[in-house]
């Protein structure tokens, strides 16, 4: 997917939103608005992270989180996330969503899986039966910066 930053610039916070008729746009034009949208968010930036003062605790994030959950699976849950790190940060995509909220962000939105992490890639047919490596878990999507996944695969 490819996704660009929607003219006229936006208000100092607010993030702009997939634009309209993006796909028309030729490979030169789309070049040039990523140029643009890296200049908000130079790469040299996306390695660097500080907690703001006012940073919900990950455990309370967890909690709100659980609230939305089955309530006799949320036990299971917290057994899991017990178990070793990757399967706390692994069930704590909420947590780093939270923490990524206050980064900078080049405004490309789009669709995120919103848990990448290599246990959720794999090969995949196509309806061609070609095998593809694709995403296969998505119950964590929500729009967002792209940036954000990125992360959270690196992470």
């Amino acid at each position: 997917m490819v996704a660009v930053l929607s003219p006229p610039p936006v208000a100092a916070g607010s993030r702009p939103r997939l634009s309209a008729g993006s796909e028309q746009l030729t490979p030169t034009e789309r070049a040039a608005r990523g140029k643009r949208a890296r200049g908000l968010a130079p790469r040299r930036i996306h390695g660097e992270y500080a907690p703001t003062s006012g940073r919900a605790d990950p455990v309370d994030v967890i909690e709100r989180q659980s609230q939305t959950r089955l309530p006799e699976l949320v036990p299971l849950r917290y057994q899991r996330m017990l178990e070793s790190p990757f399967r706390f940060f692994r069930g704590a995509a909420a947590v780093m969503a939270a923490d990524l909220a206050g980064t900078p962000v080049s405004g490309i939105d789009v669709q995120l899986c919103g848990d990448a992490h290599m246990l959720n890639f794999r090969l995949l047919a196509s309806p061609e039966r070609h095998l593809v490596f694709d995403i296969n878990d998505f119950d964590e999507t929500l729009p967002g910066p792209w940036e954000w996944d990125v992360k959270r695969l690196a992470a």
